[in-house]
């Protein structure tokens, strides 16, 4: 391999990575994905080949404080599997592009500084995606870097599902639904005229359940609404977050409780949802292993928001054909399909529950009114083809 594309995903505690070699075809082939978890504590990088074989399991013995030294040793890998590659350029996954960014963007100074001031509305997520650029430009100047945005495929939206019910120059102000999980909500709608033709053009409830969790109202692969606002913390409960919240208790947090802003911002996104319900883990699959009275009320809420809100999608699509899962919890947990299929019942759904077990694609039976499918996204390969693209435009014009 002579040249690659590298997809970047930076978290807070993690560095996920793909590399991808483009044919002249014009295809693209995984090459290797993996990550580094860990970073600020006991860093370990994992990798695996296009076949999902296990090739690196290294536990790192220098220390990794931040994003930026976990960059670092990334590269130190990348160059020991692939010593006369060149980098093509680097595609990022950035939760908010806010009202001007909405398709992949080059990234250059001015853009960078744009997206620095979303940093409020994504702070688990946008400072390191942001660091992860930063990162890039330091050590690989010449690289070009692609920015591609959670927030871009909602843009199809009527106003009207983007209207915030606050006065015009708060409006005006950039204050709007703006939507995420974009990026694998687009890879779904892209996938589906291949795994599932019968239904890619008609009205589907899309429900990507992972840490984060939201849905997505698709009509002939493009999204009409969505769970998620303003910022992440709306619509469903998720691992940390509440999901929808009465503003007022947002007031009386700081009014009576006489909270300061940095408590009740680590209150609304890293101590409530699952974990501030439960009181036990953010995480669904320690829940379900728990018989303690507060992990199945996590648990019962959980299904039940995901439930109100199918309803509510299906009321803004006149009706739903089917309903797909994906991500973490949407793609492994067959119990937590099964507890929200049971609770849709009303919309005609079925459950196939050995399709369901056994993780197939489709779990509906034949005479569900509703069909429905288990789909596993791809952000990465969407970020590899909008890089792909974006570098092929830049080659031409600059030509």
């Amino acid at each position: 391999m002579s040249d690659y594309f590298l997809v970047l995903n930076a978290g807070s505690s993690s560095l996920k990575f793909c590399v991808y070699e483009p044919s002249t075809e014009g295809e693209l082939k995984l090459i290797s994905g993996g990550q580094i978890e860990g970073i600020g504590s006991k860093p370990v990088l994992k990798a695996k080949d296009s076949a999902g074989k296990l090739i690196a399991h290294q536990e790192l013995k220098t220390p990794v404080k931040d994003g930026y030294e976990a960059l670092d040793y990334l590269a130190l890998w990348l160059r020991s599997q692939f010593p006369n590659a060149n980098v093509l350029g680097v595609g990022h996954r950035v939760v908010h592009g806010g009202k001007n960014y909405f398709r992949p963007t080059l990234v250059t100074e001015e853009v960078l500084s744009d997206l620095r001031t979303l940093i409020p509305l994504a702070p688990l997520h946008q400072p390191y995606n942001l660091g992860a650029i930063d990162a890039v430009a330091q050590r690989m100047p010449g690289v070009p870097q692609v920015a591609c945005f959670d927030t871009g495929f909602h843009r199809t939206h009527e106003a009207v599902a983007d209207l915030v019910p606050l006065p015009k120059e708060i409006r005006d102000r950039g204050i709007q639904r703006y939507g995420f999980h974009g990026l694998s909500y687009e890879y779904i709608s892209s996938a589906l005229p291949t795994v599932a033709p019968a239904i890619a053009k008609r009205k589907i409830i899309v429900a990507h359940l992972g840490s984060g969790a939201s849905l997505c109202a698709m009509n002939n692969g493009k999204s009409i609404d969505t769970t998620l606002g303003f910022t992440a913390l709306d619509g469903l409960c998720m691992g940390t977050r509440p999901g929808s919240l009465d503003p007022g208790i947002v007031l009386y947090l700081f009014q009576t409780l006489e909270l300061t802003p940095i408590e009740v911002e680590n209150i609304l996104y890293k101590k409530s949802g699952l974990l501030g319900i439960s009181g036990i883990s953010n995480d669904m699959r320690l829940l379900l292993d728990y018989d303690e009275p507060s992990a199945q009320l996590a648990i019962d809420y959980f299904i039940y928001r995901v439930a109100k809100e199918i309803g509510a999608l299906a009321a803004v699509l006149g009706g739903i054909d089917a309903l797909v899962f994906t991500a973490g919890i949407g793609e492994n947990s067959p119990v937590i399909r099964k507890k929200i299929c049971k609770a849709s019942a009303w919309l005609g759904i079925e459950l196939d529950e050995t399709a369901n077990e056994r993780k197939a694609l489709q779990i509906s039976t034949a005479q569900s009114k509703v069909a429905v499918w288990v789909i596993p996204t791809n952000e990465e390969l969407m970020i590899a083809k909008h890089l792909s693209q974006v570098i092929s435009k830049v080659t031409v014009d600059e030509a």
